[in-house]
């Protein structure tokens, strides 16, 4: 099957089921699209058990995509940037030492206690062998949470900025941390520990995660620099689209942190450049450009997840042990976010019940996926990517249909704009 066939299949699917949301679901656009990828994939597997050659044309489609390469390589850099870009610096910048624990201390933090608990999980009650390693490279991949999922819930839910804020920061950057988490331990993993040393360790984790917001940095200045030497908004908008895909692509040759780069670039060029170096007409075609690139990578991103249940092996223990990863998942996330919450809390506004809404609200989604994909074998790839889907598909939409229910019953509603601008 052509690329040109297997992308107008996606984009025609994505059209259809975004249109059937906004006409009649009504739900968050991720959550729709999925639960009608799903449903649809579930249809697809009754008519296989009639005719075969459906359920062989569908599994077919979807194993000529590389799911985790596709994310990883293509989507992430565009929706992280689209994200960064309309994030307040300002507001960040309030709450950047509760953020920066979350997203480096947190995700180190949770990976170990996932992974522990789902390694006594595995072998123990399920009876399931499996390695230390690879349940802490589960630990690693289900760890963050994601910012396309979570940042497309929130633009549903009237949470208070400072509550918002610290989604967004953490959501943000913590993918990118996870990210390097998980290619340290895949690293050690396919190695062995014997072979790679603690100073190899620390010296990979600084050059991906320093490496990347250098890149980032430099990323923004360089596009501030052009685009205050010119005054049309075509050149610009495509300038700042080369920034992305040259700036990830140059992040990946130097072994950096692709995602941190381009959240950088997008917090500078979205806060400072837009300000100072383009005009208003420029920066309404941006906004308009990046938010339709937004929507249209979401759409198709939500659907191949959804998809992605035709070639899931959901043999009884794999179904067990992701059922209970959920909520071995949310309890480590809860207890992780529950001491820098009591640290931070008299220093900064934090809202009521703050650790349980970021508990619920911190959805899994791509980027879990795609790490998992990218497993080989020898580190029971299939057991792990089964477990994934489970947790990132009940996180999206239960968590996700239901956390503004809970954000409504503990009483935390976003404050008129007069209040917000006080705080």
């Amino acid at each position: 099957m052509s690329i040109f066939t297997i992308i107008t299949i996606l984009v025609v699917l994505s059209s259809i089921f975004a249109y059937i949301n906004v006409r009649f679901l009504r739900l968050p656009s991720t959550i729709g699209l999925m639960i009608m990828a799903i449903a649809l994939t579930l249809l697809v597997l009754l008519v296989g058990m009639l005719d075969v050659r459906v359920i062989n044309s569908a599994e077919s489609l979807m194993r000529s995509i590389d799911l985790g390469e596709l994310i990883l390589d293509v989507m992430l850099s565009f929706l992280l940037f689209a994200g960064a870009l309309h994030t307040d610096w300002g507001r960040l910048k309030e709450q950047a030492a509760p953020i920066i624990t979350f997203a480096t201390i947190g995700v180190l933090a949770s990976t170990f206690v996932v992974g522990t608990l789902f390694f006594w999980v595995s072998n123990h009650l399920i009876s399931y062998e499996i390695g230390y390693i690879y349940c802490l490279l589960f630990g690693a991949l289900i760890s963050p949470t994601d910012p396309i999922a979570v940042l497309g819930i929130l633009k549903k839910i009237g949470v208070p900025k400072q509550l918002e804020v610290k989604f967004v920061g953490e959501s943000l950057f913590n993918d990118g941390v996870g990210v390097v988490i998980f290619l340290t331990l895949f690293s050690i993993a396919e190695r062995g520990i014997e072979n790679v040393g603690a100073g190899e360790i620390g010296l990979l984790f600084a050059e991906e995660v320093l490496g990347g917001i250098a890149l980032g940095l430099a990323l923004g200045y360089i596009t501030q620099k052009l685009t205050s030497t010119i005054d049309d908004y075509e050149t610009e908008v495509m300038i700042t689209l080369a920034i992305v895909m040259g700036g990830y692509l140059l992040a990946s040759k130097l072994h950096f942190s692709g995602p941190l780069a381009v959240v950088v670039a997008g917090l500078f060029i979205g806060n400072s450049t837009r300000e100072t170096a383009m005009s208003e007409t420029t920066r309404t075609y941006l906004d308009r450009f990046w938010e339709l690139v937004d929507v249209f990578l979401n759409a198709i991103l939500f659907v191949l997840i959804g998809l992605e249940l035709l070639i899931i092996s959901f043999a009884p223990g794999y179904l067990t042990a992701g059922l209970i990863a959920i909520p071995l998942v949310l309890l480590s996330r809860y207890l992780v976010l529950k001491t820098p919450i009591y640290f931070f809390k008299d220093k900064l506004g934090f809202v009521n019940r703050t650790d349980l809404i970021m508990t619920w609200g911190g959805l899994r989604g791509g980027i879990s996926v795609a790490l998992a994909l990218s497993l080989t074998n020898e580190m029971n790839r299939e057991y792990l990517l089964t477990v994934t889907y489970i947790v990132v598909v009940f996180s999206i939409i239960v968590q996700g249909l239901t956390v503004e229910k809970l954000i409504k019953r503990l009483g935390v509603m976003r404050a008129s704009s007069s209040e917000e601008k006080d705080t």
